[in-house]
């Protein structure tokens, strides 16, 4: 088709037309015509939400962090579900005031109603009527289908749809009948099959008849009647008026000749206090309620009675128009009560409207209303009724409640009810003008007019109906043939209410009508479709076109005297394909989409031609209803989408410095139509769950979709059509024709603008192919026998299937997993019953890929293969290859192996005892989970509590708990039986074998690791010390750290591996650890360590081992001291009990420095010993401090031996003892001239003629001290004169001198040396030594010992 002539834009104030970029020649000019759109001006007025106040923009959200294409797509989705439940509630638009907005468009493609077709009286039913005696009257039970005749007192029922319907009678009563209602019975009065009770009043009796329906695709419903036998007498009353509560069956009825209200009660059977039915009067007592026309027969006056009664149940409210416009409001009660609440007159009416109009004729006390419609609660929270007058004006009422506080609650009854808006009959067109327009003809309203409030376009209305969500249908006689009627409809534009005509402007109520021919005298209005509800609540409540493409277009039937007429509310849809083929010529048409363009928006324009593109347009055509297929309409629908979809733009407020990030584009109206069509597509079963799990009354297990099978073969149909327009065209779509778009580009925003673009539509392209195989899944899950499916489900997946949701299962992880837990109970359930495999899974993949991919296909054959395993056994050469074969299978898939797979792959190959194929594709499925190995950084770390590496850690250890399972049942089949026999291995030591051999060979540490924390869990710590794995040394070094036991068992396994120089180095520094270890147990860990470190160890040199050796040895004489001091305070009696119990607890606990003992605990102590002690250790060598402390350590010991009453020179003697020999006969601490003199003065002064002359010598002597120091000592005493060496004890020095060198010969003679004391030199000196002694004071026998003593020498030494 030749492409559309250009056509001028006006330029828009403030507007920034945009550079031109490189054209597509296949494009055609209706692009070019509104390509510079102003971009600025849709993003505020078309994204604004419809609520008051609406040209306030929303503030920029914040950045939402990245999401994948589906993630993207249902949020769009929400978002776009979410904006299309704030559409604006009745009273939004219907505000306090007058108006009288209407659009009467000329051309039939602009019609808001549509006469689809007549249905004629069947003659049966004109043969009756002319037998008609004294009344007749017509009526629709539309609901059902169904017209309804009256002929004296026989009622007639047909199902107008059909050509020659039966007619179905009731005729076996004798009264006129004067009234006809249908209504919903009361729960429990009948049996479940009675689905609607039919009311039949006569001119004595009313009659209750129950209806049974069955639905009949072809004509609605087939009905059948009932005789309840509940009839109730009326004799003197004229009941023309019957109403009916359907929300809790009650039944209202009115008497012509008074204004009073009668319920008719009913029950199942009668009680002692009621019968079974009756009849009470709710607005009089007494006589009058007795004999309610008596009153009337005795006054010439016209009695007031009522003409209309409707019901509100939402509210439970009954209102009620009487004769002169009365209007009354009653509450009705759940006790069975109906309480008068509001009366309003028709003056006080017109008085409140004189306050919102100066005087007009259409509004006076000369004009009734003629009828009442009730608003509910659902539709508005503030308008509750809507009454029109003789000469077609609604006036809408609000109602309030008050209380003593004067705030009242929603659900309390209205006490009070006011006029809140009046709306005007429409101005022009009489009810042929539509007939007097040419066709070519079209007008544009302007967007702001006066209200017309003299119009006289619907005087003569007889009767008028409301239905919601606002649909107005009023009849309307025409003069002068008082026998034809006309019939005006009018719909609110819901489309284009939301969109104010200037940003900052309110909300106008927009309708659209037209006049319908019906060229007879109408009697009845019915509703034939359900009532119209887009959401629960009043916001939301009107939007039409969420709802178009999901619940069926509105159909009313109206009744005349020679058929039934049906009339079909168009959709925005079908207005649309009308448009684009009513002909109007090319020009004409592009004038058109512009108006559209501006009634409703541009995103709105893409998602209707859209959906005519994808055929969701209806036409009515010689009374039949199609969908639009006409090719050249459909190829105009595309172009328009394509066309006018505009470009994404850049969000300023997004923008924080000069770089356009891509999240700062907002896509183009032709995405927003896009998500808007597939939202509309999908909204009734988004949110909804999947399954109804229900119980039988046996007990069983029920599973129904909660969702008709059929609505989602709908939607899938539509969605597929949708998928299969966007593949068709996307290289003419910007965001989906590929990289060559980009070539369009003359910049880097509007290369990104169409990056932005790409991904927006991309993602909702990706989710229309999940959407379309999601409801596939699902049609593929009822086609099963679900209830035995979903009971073969573990209970956590069960209790997910229970609660998926259709958005759940569309767009999110956990619904893909949840369905993949249902294909494979699908693939089970299909194997368990011999289906094959490659069959199943391959009419899975047909239907719903995604949800059976190659892989799936892969792991059902590897079940299967384990199943035939099994049955061929699996100790047979077959079976053994059929597992080894499932293995394979399931390792070529290991990266997609489900945990739940695995499990039960695992539990199948302990079955078969297959324990090493288990355990290989449990460490190949864990590796894969955690291929950067985070898990092994993660245990290396310390295993770090808050760390998203943790989550590795536990995705491979589940993995690693089925191996734990698999080694556990290898341990049990080796009890069974014995391991070899006749010396050969048995079946179960060689699977053990092999199983183990796959552990012992595994290069993965995060399992040996896991399987070594098992061991230990399980107290099998000696098998650590059997492991030969290079990952144990680092398991063990790790677990050292943590507790005494287990770096015993690190040092144990050094040992036990030769490896002594390690297990000394561990025992080294437990020793120095902060373990709670007490100082005996470091003290026979450094015994230890001294000797494995003493131990040749392979690969250790010598020098190493000896530095080991020598740290050890330094820690163990430090920790042998702190044992000493400990000692000492634990029995040192100065302390008081507190205090000694402080000390002990820091001596025994870890090894302290030299320099704390000392100053802490033994200096200050005066353990002058163990001070000494710490001299050498620190290699002290302070002369002073030695001499001073060992004069110290004299001193006490003797004060201490007096205290203790023993012999103090033997105390002494023994402390010097001692502490030569821990000493060593140091040089420094055991300073040999130092200790002589102190011993011989201590000797000569505090224990004269006290034990052995000699002890002193004999001190020195035991403990190894050398002869010739001991002479040198005392010869250097003797001859510096020494005080100590004169009078008295000069004769003890020489008598120690000669007894030193005395015994120094006798042990020189007994060794048999060559050389008498070691050298010639020696022997001289000594005896020259002993020449001077006998001078200096010896005794006579000490002089004579001392001259034989040199003789011996002399001959000896030959000198």
């Amino acid at each position: 088709m030749a492409s559309f002539p250009q056509t001028p834009q006006r330029p828009i104030p403030g507007q920034f037309l945009a550079t031109p970029a490189i054209g597509n020649p296949k494009r055609q000019s209706l692009r070019q015509a509104t390509s510079n759109a102003p971009q600025s001006v849709r993003a505020l007025a078309e994204r604004a939400i419809a609520q008051p106040g609406l040209g306030a923009v929303a503030p920029i959200p914040p950045p939402q962090p990245t999401l994948s294409p589906i993630q993207r797509a249902a949020r769009t989705i929400n978002e776009t579900l979410i904006q299309e439940g704030r559409s604006p509630a009745l009273e939004q638009y219907v505000g306090q005031g007058i108006s009288s907005d209407y659009d009467l468009p000329h051309s039939p493609a602009w019609t808001p109603f549509q006469k689809t077709r007549v249905y004629e009286i069947p003659e049966r039913i004109f043969e009756q009527y002319n037998q008609a005696q004294v009344s007749t009257i017509m009526g629709l039970l539309a609901e059902l289908n169904h017209a309804w005749i009256a002929i004296d007192n026989c009622l007639y029922l047909w199902n107008y749809t059909l050509p020659d319907p039966e007619l179905v009678g009731f005729e076996d009563q004798p009264n006129t009948i004067t009234g006809v209602r249908l209504t919903r019975p009361r729960a429990g009065v009948f049996l479940a099959s009675v689905t609607h009770l039919l009311i039949i009043a006569t001119t004595s009796e009313i009659h209750l008849v129950g209806i049974s329906t069955e639905p009949n695709p072809a004509s609605g419903y087939s009905i059948t009647l009932f005789r309840t036998q509940m009839n109730v007498s009326i004799r003197g009353m004229d009941v023309q008026v019957v109403e009916g509560s359907p929300s809790d069956g009650r039944i209202f009825f009115a008497n012509r000749g008074d204004n009073d209200v009668y319920e008719l009660t009913y029950q199942q059977e009668e009680r002692w206090f009621s019968n079974r039915v009756g009849k009470v009067n709710h607005t009089s007592k007494g006589f009058h309620s007795l004999a309610p026309s008596i009153t009337a027969s005795f006054t010439n006056k016209t009695q007031e009675h009522i003409v209309q009664m409707v019901n509100d149940s939402s509210r439970s409210l009954l209102y009620t128009l009487s004769s002169k416009s009365t209007i009354r409001v009653f509450s009705i009660r759940p006790n069975g009560g109906l309480d008068l609440m509001i009366q309003k007159t028709l003056g006080s009416t017109l008085s409140y409207i004189h306050h919102m109009v100066s005087s007009t004729r259409l509004l006076g006390p000369s004009v009734p209303i003629v009828s009442i419609s009730p608003i509910t609660s659902q539709e508005a929270s503030k308008l509750h009724l809507m009454a029109t007058t003789s000469t077609g004006c609604r006036i809408f009422f609000s109602a309030t409640a008050a209380t003593a506080w004067g705030v009242a609650e929603a659900s309390s009854a209205p006490t009070n009810m006011q006029v809140h808006h009046v709306r005007f009959p429409p101005t022009e067109n009489s009810p042929d003008a539509a007939a007097s327009t040419p066709n070519n003809q079209l007008t544009y309203p302007t967007n702001v007019r006066p209200v017309d409030s003299s119009s006289t376009t619907l005087f003569g209305t007889t009767s008028a109906k409301r239905y919601a969500p606002g649909y107005f249908v009023a009849i309307k006689t025409i003069p002068p043939q008082s026998t034809t009627d006309a019939v005006f409809l009018s719909a609110p534009e819901s489309a284009r209410i939301p969109r104010p005509q200037e940003l900052a402007g309110t909300i106008r109520y927009h309708e659209y009508g037209n006049w319908l021919a019906i060229d007879s005298r109408a009697e009845d209005i019915g509703l034939i479709s359900p009532p119209f509800s887009a959401a629960p609540t009043p916001t939301g409540f009107g939007n039409e076109l969420a709802v178009q493409f999901d619940d069926p277009a509105t159909e009313i039937a109206i009744l005349t005297n020679t058929g039934i007429h049906t009339v079909r509310r168009r959709r925005l849809v079908d207005l649309f394909a009308a448009v684009l083929g009513y002909g109007t010529g090319h020009e004409g048409l592009e004038l058109e989409i512009k108006r559209f363009i501006s009634f409703y928006g541009r995103g709105e324009v893409c998602a209707t031609a859209l959906a005519v593109a994808c055929g969701q347009g209806i036409n009515v055509a010689d009374y039949r209803t199609s969908r639009v297929t006409d090719p050249e309409v459909t190829s105009l629908a595309r172009r328009t989408f394509v066309e006018y979809g505009g470009k994404a733009t850049l969000d300023a407020n997004a923008v924080v410095d000069q770089t356009l990030p891509i999240d700062s584009f907002i896509p183009s109206p032709r995405h927003d139509g896009l998500a808007l069509y597939v939202s509309r597509l999908v909204r009734s079963v988004w949110k909804k769950t999947i399954v109804l799990e229900s119980t039988t009354p046996t007990g069983g297990l029920t599973i129904t979709p909660v969702v008709k099978l059929q609505k989602l073969q709908t939607i899938q149909s539509d969605l597929t059509k949708l998928q299969e327009f966007l593949n068709q065209n996307k290289t003419l779509i910007d965001g989906l024709s590929g990289p060559e778009s980009l070539q369009q580009a003359t910049n880097m925003q509007e290369e990104i603008a169409l990056q932005a673009e790409h991904r927006a539509l991309h993602s909702l392209v990706v989710l229309i192919s999940n959407l379309i195989e999601g409801i596939s899944f699902v049609l593929v899950l009822f086609d099963e026998r679900v209830d035995e499916i979903i009971l073969s489900l573990s209970a956590e997946t069960r209790r997910l299937v229970q609660t998926l949701t259709f958005e759940a299962l569309f767009s999110s992880p956990v619904g893909k997993d949840v369905a993949k837990d249902l294909v494979k109970a699908i693939v089970n359930r299909n194997i368990a019953k011999g289906s094959n495999v490659d069959t199943v899974a391959g009419a899975l993949r047909r239907r719903c890929g995604s949800f059976c991919g190659a892989n799936d296909v892969t792991i059902f054959k590897a079940q299967e293969q384990l199943i035939r395993a099994s049955d061929a056994g699996p100790n047979s050469d077959h079976g053994r290859n059929l597992l080894n074969e499932s293995l394979r299978l399931f390792k070529s898939v290991a990266g997609s192996l489900s945990m739940e797979h695995l499990q039960q792959a695992v539990e199948q190959y302990i079955g078969t005892s297959f324990f090493a194929g288990a355990i290989s594709l449990c460490l190949l499925v864990a590796k894969g989970m955690d291929s950067a190995n985070l898990a092994l950084s993660w245990i290396t770390d310390g295993r770090p509590a808050e760390d998203p590496r943790r989550s590795a850690f536990d995705s491979r250890q589940r993995c690693y708990e089925l191996i734990h399972q698999i080694l556990t049942s290898v341990d049990n089949s080796m009890q069974r039986g014995p391991a070899q026999i006749d010396g050969q291995p048995t079946m179960a030591t060689r699977r053990r074998d092999e199983a183990y051999s796959q552990i012992d060979n595994s290069d993965d540490e995060v399992f040996q690791t896991d399987l070594y924390d098992w061991y230990r869990s399980r107290g099998l710590t000696d098998r650590l010390l059997e492991v030969r794995s290079p990952y144990i040394v680092n398991y063990l070094r790790r677990l050292s750290e943590e507790t005494v036991a287990d770096a015993d068992l690190l040092w144990r396994y050094f040992a036990q591996s030769s490896r002594y120089f390690d297990a000394a180095g561990v025992q080294l520094q437990l020793a120095k650890s902060t373990f709670l270890l007490p100082l005996e147990k470091r003290i026979e860990y450094l015994s230890q360590a001294k000797a494995n470190a003493s131990t040749q160890t392979s690969g250790v040199g010598r020098q190493t081992r000896q530095l080991l050796v020598k740290e050890i040895s330094d820690q163990l004489e430090v920790a042998n001291i702190q044992g000493d001091i400990l000692q000492r305070h634990a029995s040192d009696d100065r302390h008081t009990d507190q205090s000694r119990a402080a000390i002990v607890d820091v001596l025994n606990g870890p090894i302290l420095t030299l320099t704390e003992l000392f100053n802490k605990y033994a200096d200050g102590a005066g353990y002058y010993d163990i001070c000494l002690l710490i001299y050498e250790e620190a290699d002290h060598r302070n002369p002073n401090n030695i001499r001073a402390t060992w004069s110290n350590l004299i001193r006490s010991e003797h004060e201490a031996a007096v205290e203790k009453r023993v012999t103090p020179w033997e105390a002494v003697a023994e402390t010097v003892r001692k502490m030569g020999q821990r000493l060593h006969l140091s040089e420094s601490t055991f300073p040999v001239p130092v200790l002589v003199p102190l011993l011989e003065t201590y000797a000569a002064e505090r224990q004269h003629n006290v034990g052995p002359s000699t002890w002193v010598m004999d001190v020195f002597l035991n403990i190894g001290v050398e002869h010739e120091t001991l002479v040198s000592v005392l010869s250097a005493m003797f001859q510096d004169d020494e005080p100590s060496a004169d009078g008295r004890n000069r004769r003890v020095i020489s008598s120690h001198l000669l007894y030193v060198i005395g015994n120094w010969y006798s042990e020189s003679m007994r060794e048999g040396r060559t050389s008498l004391f070691g050298s010639e030199a020696t022997a001289r000196q000594l005896s020259e030594i002993l020449e001077s002694l006998p001078t200096n004071g010896l005794s006579r026998a000490e002089a004579d010992q001392c001259r034989a003593l040199i003789t011996k020498i002399g001959r000896n030494a030959r000198i």
